[in-house]
């Protein structure tokens, strides 16, 4: 068996993977704003009661880009004293099993492709959407990280006035509108009129967002995932709206948008991380 472990902002979680599977799923808040010894030991103390002598390895996907080679996590988002982390050799030996550290939408990605929506897929995206906005590369049936790790870092391109995740993640409710996705959800659920049209609003944001992915990429197919992508039947008819301008409307009709379905695809695809053994 495998642990696969989910590095969050607020949170950790962590599970075993087998058969596809995640068993024994844990979820525990996580001090961000702790300093470096402290928030390892949390790391660490939450992960003990996973392994045991079954456990063959442990993937773990983090809010960052990392050197994928040498398992170093380098400036964390929302964890301040993660600036250059050797999270590989820390692991290690603390449980003496292989370790192997990605982004963590990029094991996202890893895991709706291996286990999810893009199984099968030979060139896919997966995009998160919700404190921020990511998106995960599988090229040719394989996970693309890039030199840096940071290959999809489609939230950081420039749009409008600011960049594309300042419009199509989370923030687009929080700076306009003064609520969370998950209160805008809620009141356009309800019918709210004002709400309905936020969502309509954040719709043509993403298909912006979409559209970056298409022209950068050029994918068999996009899944969606992160918090907003629950609300996805509320801005779903402005998203494709917002996409038939695309240069190349074959592309258009070809391309295949779906919505995650599994709520443990990123421990999934943390796990994938370790090799399956030869």
């Amino acid at each position: 068996m495998v642990i696969g472990v989910d590095v969050g902002g607020t949170n950790i979680r962590a599970g075993l993977e087998r058969g596809g599977e995640i068993i024994h799923p844990r979820n525990a808040p996580f001090n961000t704003r702790g300093n470096l010894r402290e928030t390892l030991d949390e790391l660490t103390r939450f992960i003990r009661p996973l392994f045991d002598h079954d456990v063959t390895g442990i993937g773990i996907g983090v809010p960052s880009v990392v050197d994928v080679d040498k398992g170093i996590v380098l400036n964390a988002a929302n964890i301040p004293s993660w600036e250059r982390v050797p999270i590989k050799d820390i692991l290690h030996e603390a449980f003496n099993v292989p370790v192997y550290v990605n982004n963590d939408v990029n094991c996202f990605a890893l895991g709706e492709h291996r286990f999810g929506q893009l199984k099968g897929v030979r060139n896919g995206v997966g995009i998160s959407s919700g404190t921020g906005l990511g998106c995960g590369l599988i090229i040719n049936h394989q996970l693309y990280s890039g030199t840096n790790c940071g290959a999809g870092e489609i939230g950081l391109l420039p749009y409008l006035d600011h960049n594309m995740e300042y419009y199509a993640s989370g923030n687009f409710f929080r700076v306009n509108y003064n609520l969370s996705g998950e209160e805008a959800s809620r009141l356009a659920q309800q019918g709210d009129r004002e709400a309905l049209k936020y969502w309509d609003a954040f719709g043509v944001h993403m298909g912006q967002a979409i559209k970056s992915v298409m022209y950068a990429y050029d994918p068999e197919a996009i899944v969606l995932g992160g918090s907003l992508s629950k609300s996805l039947n509320l801005y779903e008819a402005s998203l494709y709206t917002s996409l038939q301008d695309f240069i190349y409307p074959e592309s258009v009709k070809r391309i295949k948008i779906y919505q995650s379905q599994n709520p443990n695809i990123a421990l999934l695809g943390a796990a994938a991380l370790v090799p399956e053994p030869s």
